[in-house]
């Protein structure tokens, strides 16, 4: 089994909030980490705060939404590392304030395309190539195990990817490969403030959840490090939440 300081991995989505603080904290544990997100300039900030703490990084532009963007970001990290040990694939976009009748098939299809077929993509490149025994984290939300209001191509995508990796781990399981998937709720990034900005949305997150808070995304992070770590060696398929006690 490779060491926690010795692994090599990937976390997209990278460049700001949940992503970001991955990254760092599997930095922080040793490893190395490929900092992908479609924001170029936002993957090389987290790569050089990694680099700036003794870690190493390297930034890597991607559109998971495409298959030969993911493909060449896959390959760079292997060429570059030589090998993958892990992976999360926590990009996505958001879809909120609308119910389903209003919502465009454009729209609809943007959402389950960059969220669903995105991480499809994502897990189709990394495991063909990640070593035996390595470990892959896809971060769906609350909104893959619950539904949200006025959010259906969300909680359907999100809903999918539950699914997807429930797939993935028992077809990879013989190569003692694990995948899992983590749920959070609310938590306080760029991402959630640019839906809740103008609404009561987090304060009524925080009043429904009982422990009275939305998540920090170092919590969330912590999280998928452990998921990747020898310490979950027997979890594979699960759905985990991490919503502060709301969901029960």
């Amino acid at each position: 089994m490779i060491a926690p300081a010795d692994r090599i991995g990937l976390v997209t989505g990278a460049g700001s909030g949940i992503g970001r603080a991955t990254a760092l904290e599997f930095a922080h544990t040793g490893a190395k980490v490929a900092v992908l997100d479609i924001n170029a300039e936002a993957a090389a900030a987290t790569a050089s705060a990694i680099a700036n703490a003794g870690g190493s990084a390297i930034a890597v532009q991607v559109d998971i939404g495409d298959d030969g963007s993911v493909k060449a970001a896959v390959e760079n990290v292997v060429t570059t590392y030589g090998r993958l040990d892990f992976a999360v694939n926590n990009a996505g976009v958001p879809s909120f304030h609308r119910q389903l009748d209003e919502m465009t098939v454009d729209e609809s299809a943007r959402v389950v395309h960059v969220n669903l077929v995105g991480t499809f993509l994502c897990l189709k490149y990394e495991l063909a190539v990640l070593s035996d025994a390595g470990a892959i984290v896809n971060v769906a939300s609350s909104g893959g195990l619950h539904s949200m209001p006025n959010a259906p191509a969300y909680v359907a995508s999100k809903h999918g990817i539950v699914g997807l990796t429930k797939a993935a781990a028992r077809d990879y399981a013989s190569r003692q490969i694990r995948v899992n998937s983590l749920c959070p709720g609310a938590t306080q990034t760029p991402f959630f403030e640019s839906i809740a900005t103008g609404t009561s949305m987090a304060a009524n997150a925080a009043a429904a959840t009982p422990l009275g808070r939305v998540a920090q995304p170092e919590e969330v992070a912590a999280a998928a490090v452990w998921l990747c770590s020898p310490a979950a060696s027997y979890l594979t398929g699960i759905a985990l939440p991490l919503d502060g006690g709301r969901w029960q």
